[in-house]
């Protein structure tokens, strides 16, 4: 069932068969439409090496020479290695045994074929030939989402001075983790995190008119915490096989957008083992110690990185952790209604989503353990809790990787700020996360209210 809010009940009919490989011929889109731009979501960008062109994500297994991690040091700018975006991870050809696996090349393809956009290159730009157009923009998922929203708005400026348009705007279509890249860019511009209390300038607004958010997680995902905890977890690519190339919770641990992804202060839910509510400051490094969760405390920390990272490790976790918080409160910082940028939401509200964590104390070896799952235990005095208990708790509605209530930033709203997120309307399909450019029905919509406006 389609639920949608603040959309106009028609829309243009389109029709996409996705069995059988087939397809049905539609002609194209009406012309003049507004050039778009395609974000994709965390592990959603192909990383090469810039000095040999080695391809390192995604492969079936790790490269011999590179690998995903990234230095670490507290100065988290300085963090490089010789890996580079090249394209997005349009589709992923797996061992000769298993079967072609398409991200974005479904979305790519229904653009061209039913939406009437043809692809432009952001270096060689058609000057005459800017409207109906499309743009993708790959980017280093693992570093900081400010530097990346920087980097898109840079990009759109000498776009714009080689098509000779200093007027024009784009659209967006932004998935998971690339949502919170287009605000940033919307809000900020081309400007690092503000030093004291934030204050949106809307300097991006300039550049952009709609930007669609499909499964971004506006405050957070507990599957992030997770995958620092554990290794990973699709924490917002539409990429996850970690039964082909593992990426371990110490490759994690080096990514500063991992941090970015955390619960906003003030949304981490938690219970204790009676299930009850547990006050947890996310981004206390306290914490981090109190529940056994810092990366040093692991048995193979010394195995996994050498001395000079160990001696880093602290510091570099304290910055990361701070600018995640930084982060956010940046997103959050929002008070007026009226923005010039039309946010639209869309996502799921049907699939069982991973919402809160369980911490449960054991007195014998005074450590506690961190429960993602809804697995049954039995409690310190001998009574059981059985999973039928745990999982309304632990999980709630969303597309299995994204809750609901963090797409729609609903826990800012309830604590009184309700134009954090402004929002022209929420599309709502039921779908898992990582299929949410590619569902028909969602395109559909999409094409619908691009076409309404004509480029100006």
């Amino acid at each position: 069932m389609t639920i949608v809010r603040g959309v106009p009940k028609y829309c243009i009919a389109f029709v996409l068969c996705l069995l059988a490989g087939s397809a049905v011929a539609q002609a194209p889109a009406e012309t003049g439409k507004a050039p778009l731009i395609i974000i994709p979501g965390l592990t959603g960008s192909e990383l090469v090496n810039s000095k040999t062109g080695e391809e390192v994500w995604f492969k079936t297994r790790r490269s011999k020479d590179d690998d995903i991690r990234l230095p670490i040091s507290p100065n988290l700018a300085r963090n490089r290695d010789n890996l580079v975006a090249k394209d997005i991870i349009r589709s992923v050809k797996f061992l000769k045994i298993l079967p072609e696996s398409e991200i974005y090349e479904r979305l790519i393809e229904s653009l061209q074929s039913r939406g009437g956009y043809k692809e432009g290159k952001w270096d060689a730009p058609a000057k005459d030939g800017y409207q109906d157009t499309f743009y993708l923009f790959p980017y280093d998922w693992r570093r900081d989402n400010v530097e990346n929203a920087r980097l898109l708005v840079r990009q759109v400026e000498a776009l714009k001075r080689k098509l000779g348009k200093p007027d024009l705007k784009f659209n967006i279509i932004a998935h998971s983790m690339g949502g919170l890249i287009s605000r940033y860019a919307a809000m900020y511009g081309n400007a690092d995190l503000p030093a004291g209390q934030p204050k949106p300038t809307w300097a991006g607004a300039r550049h952009f008119d709609k930007i669609f958010l499909l499964g971004t997680p506006n405050e957070g995902s507990i599957l992030a915490l997770d995958s620092l905890l554990h290794g990973y977890g699709n924490i917002g690519g539409g990429v996850n096989l970690p039964f082909i190339q593992d990426i371990s919770r110490f490759d994690v641990f080096t990514l500063p957008s991992a941090y970015q992804l955390l619960p906003h202060e003030g949304s981490l839910r938690a219970y204790d083992e009676n299930l009850q509510p547990v006050k947890v400051d996310i981004y206390d490094p306290a914490t981090w110690e109190k529940y056994g969760w810092s990366i040093w405390l692991d048995g193979d920390f010394t195995k996994k990185f050498d001395a000079a990272e160990q001696k880093n490790a602290k510091p570099y976790f304290l910055a990361a952790l701070a600018r995640g918080k930084r982060f956010q409160a940046a997103l959050n910082a929002n008070t007026s209604e009226t923005v010039p940028v039309r946010f639209y939401l869309i996502g799921a509200d049907c699939k069982e989503t991973p919402t809160a964590i369980l911490l449960l104390h054991d007195p014998k070896k005074n450590r506690w353990e961190t429960k993602f799952k809804a697995d049954a235990f039995t409690r310190a005095d001998g009574t059981k809790v059985s999973d039928v208990q745990l999982k309304p708790l632990l999980f709630t509605n969303g597309d299995s990787v994204v809750a609901k209530r963090s797409l729609a930033n609903e826990t800012a709203a309830s604590n009184g700020n309700k134009h954090v997120l402004p929002i022209v309307s929420e599309i709502y399909q039921c779908e898992d996360h990582g299929k949410l450019v590619t569902n028909p029905e969602i395109q559909d919509k999409l094409f619908s209210i691009l076409q309404a406006a004509q480029a100006k």
